[in-house]
């Protein structure tokens, strides 16, 4: 049978074919539930267009592109005090970026594809879809400049120059921190069995220092009644962050409770009644996404609020008898510590300006934020 291929972009997940979720199977970050999240409760710097890929007028792929909009964020945010020349020169020649993938996630969440399309063929369409989307941005003078396909570990990665996206750079950013489930591990004991004495110690001193911290799952009233509280706490990681291209708003996890129901779970850490911090989790098939996650400065510190959650977050995977949990990137050193595995993601990236891209391979590691870390191996 001759192929005859083709894309449709939707602007809104109502419009999405109802056999989009039979390809959406093995990533709820493809699921129309997870994109009507992001319609509804996006930052207010994006705005998602979903793809459908076709195969003589029969659906074979799906995928996210993205619009951000850097003019309305503070990007770098290391020298908040200051005239920051890294930020004024993003904003000035890279504020407007579109990408096939997902912004606020790492790893592949960009596309699905079934056997009716090869991946090659599925590349190139999604480069025909960045030049429409360019196209349309332009009729409303947003001038794009940056066009981008993210993320892949090694394996995953396609190759890009040999299917036409030409003077594209392949980039390298922070790693995805992976935590591997032995299959012998059937409860937190078995994960702290297989530790050597001094991480064994570090876990026994963190829960020594929550006592008088208690954890439970919210409800979606519950995640409603605290939405300010919850936007603080947020605020108050993402602020700390050296890197930063978006902001949640304020009613995000609330709707996200509400699509994905008992796939998105919210806890929170409370002492005396008050709302300290909190973490999330996202069911997806085999794997635990952590998603974001806010605590109070202070009790932080002093409570080792943050690796207790990641222990929390071990302890509920290895129950529920997961394969990995996804700890996506930042923090690297510390979820090295309890067992994390760094994961290195690739994409591509190209300018708009042909004098920028030409210099791309020199700007992008000058505007692409360095972090120094030390690998730590927990295990024996």
């Amino acid at each position: 049978m001759k192929h005859n291929l083709s894309y449709t972009l939707y602007n809104s997940s109502a419009q999405l074919p109802e056999e989009w979720d039979t390809i959406a199977e093995k990533n709820v970050f493809l699921s129309r539930y997870y994109l009507a999240v992001l319609e509804k409760a996006a930052p207010d710097n994006m705005q998602c267009h979903f793809i459908g890929l076709y195969n003589n007028n029969v659906l074979c792929g799906i995928a996210l592109a993205q619009y951000i909009n850097l003019r309305r964020i503070n990007t770098f945010v290391e020298e908040k005090n200051s005239f920051c020349l890294k930020d004024y020169l993003f904003k000035k020649f890279s504020s407007h970026i579109i990408v096939i993938g997902n912004n606020t996630l790492t790893g592949q969440n960009a596309y699905l594809l079934n056997d009716a399309i090869a991946e090659k063929d599925a590349l190139r369409l999604f480069e025909d879809v960045l030049q429409q989307l360019k196209r349309e941005y332009r009729k409303k003078c947003i001038y794009v400049n940056l066009l981008a396909v993210k993320d892949f570990n090694e394996s995953e990665l396609p190759n890009f120059k040999a299917v036409g996206y030409k003077n594209y750079y392949q980039f390298c950013t922070q790693p995805n921190m992976i935590f591997n489930i032995r299959e012998n591990w059937h409860s937190i004991e078995d994960y702290l069995a297989d530790m050597n004495t001094k991480y064994r110690t570090q876990y026994n001193r963190a829960r020594k220092k929550a006592e008088g911290i208690e954890k439970r799952k919210l409800t979606i009233e519950e995640i409603n009644q605290q939405q300010e509280r919850i936007h603080e706490l947020y605020m108050t990681v993402a602020q700390n962050a050296s890197f930063n291209t978006f902001h949640l708003p304020k009613n995000h996890f609330e709707v996200f409770k509400q699509q994905l129901q008992d796939d998105f779970l919210f806890y929170g850490y409370f002492i005396n009644g008050e709302l300290v911090g909190f973490n999330t989790l996202v069911k997806n098939n085999n794997d635990m996404d952590t998603y974001f996650l806010g605590y109070d400065d202070s009790i932080q510190k002093e409570k080792m609020l943050y690796l207790n959650m990641l222990y929390d977050m071990i302890g509920y995977a290895i129950k529920k008898q997961f394969s990995h949990v996804i700890f996506a990137r930042s923090a690297m050193e510390i979820k090295s510590s309890v067992g994390a595995v760094a994961e290195q993601v690739y994409g591509v990236i190209k300018h708009t300006n042909p004098i920028l891209n030409y210099f791309m391979a020199k700007l992008f590691p000058y505007f692409d934020p360095k972090v120094e870390w030390k690998e730590r191996s927990p295990f024996k």
